[in-house]
Formats: C-alpha cells, structure tokens, sequence
C-alpha cells in the first residue's frame, strides 16, 4: 500500500502533539522537544519530494524525529564537560543484577497491570525517577531502555570510552532508578 503525505501546512495540526511527546519522553525539555520538532517539520518539507510511501506519514516523520533526536545527543555529548561521577559502589550491584545486567529481583510487585490507573501512576512516578539522573545517565537509559539502541552505538553517540564504561554507567543508572523507585513507588 502507498501512502500519500497530506499538505505541509497540515502537519503540525495532525501529528505536533504526537511528535513533541515522543521528544519530550527522550530529551526531557519542553523547549529542545518544541525545537526538534520544529527541526524535523523543516527536514520534512525539504525531503517532501523524495517521500517513496512505504511508510505512513506520521511513521515517517517520527524516523526524521529520530534522527534529529540522535543528531541532538550526539551534540550535546560533545558539549558535556561534567563526567559521571558514580554514587554507589559496584559491589552494592551484585544485590540487584546477575553477570548479564538483568534485575534479580521479582518487580512484579512494582506493578499491578490489571488497574491502569496504577500503571500511569507508576509510570508517573518512573519519568519522576529519570528526571532525577544526571542527564548523561539519563540519555543512556532512554536510549537503550525505551529506544532499545544497541550498546555499541550507544558508546559511539554519547563518546563512551569503552563498553565496559558503558555497562558501569547503565547499571548504576539502573540503581539508582531502583533506589528511587523503592522510596516512592514501593512506600
């Protein structure tokens, strides 16, 4: 099936809110997600002509989205200064994760899928958590967790040295999500 891309000057009306939510939930700021939504309306009214329709337009506007997104990071990893600087100990992760970085603790009691009114307040509580992390430690579990990029290209985007700081950086990121989730999800 061809899609047809409706007129430029309907877009923002059709899908602004759509794509501002999907680059507020990564970047976490009201202007820069206002900005690279701007940044791929432009993109898309220049690449208008080469739109082939396999995709619908809202599909192919979130992809332009994407890129600009990454584009972003890859910016702003170039213009961060401040490095990590760790809060725990990597012994105190042995209590919470096996060899592969997977939780060993059962987190079905973090949520009760059967009420949605739960769900929105645990994920409520969950962008509360992210928004807490240093940005560099946030930007990496966006990016892997919620955009499922693979860790390599992880490393190279936000200029991580080796894969092994990587799995540092990811698992006390981790910890500190659960720590946070345990003060205000679980109590």
């Amino acid at each position: 099936m061809r899609h047809e891309l409706s007129s430029p000057d309907q877009w923002l009306d059709l899908h602004g809110d759509i794509l501002y939510r999907y680059a507020f939930a990564r970047v976490r700021d009201s202007e820069m997600a206002e900005d690279l939504v701007q940044e791929t309306l432009l993109a898309a009214l220049k690449a208008n002509a080469r739109y082939a329709g396999e995709a619908s337009e809202r599909s192919w506007l979130i992809g332009i989205l994407k890129h600009k997104i990454i584009d972003h990071f890859r910016k702003s990893s170039r213009e961060m200064t401040q490095e990590f600087e760790g809060r725990f100990s990597d012994d105190e992760n042995n209590d919470y994760f096996d060899q592969q970085g997977n939780w060993q603790v059962d987190l079905s009691s973090w949520s009760k899928p059967d009420t949605s009114l739960e769900q929105e307040q645990f994920l409520d509580i969950l962008q509360h958590c992210i928004d807490r992390l240093p940005p560099k430690m946030a930007q990496l579990f966006m990016l892997r967790e919620l955009d499922g990029m693979e860790s390599e290209e992880i490393c190279q985007l936000m200029s991580i040295s080796t894969l092994n700081n990587f799995w540092v950086i990811l698992s006390r990121t981790r910890l500190q999500l659960r720590h946070c989730l345990d003060l205000k999800w679980l109590n």
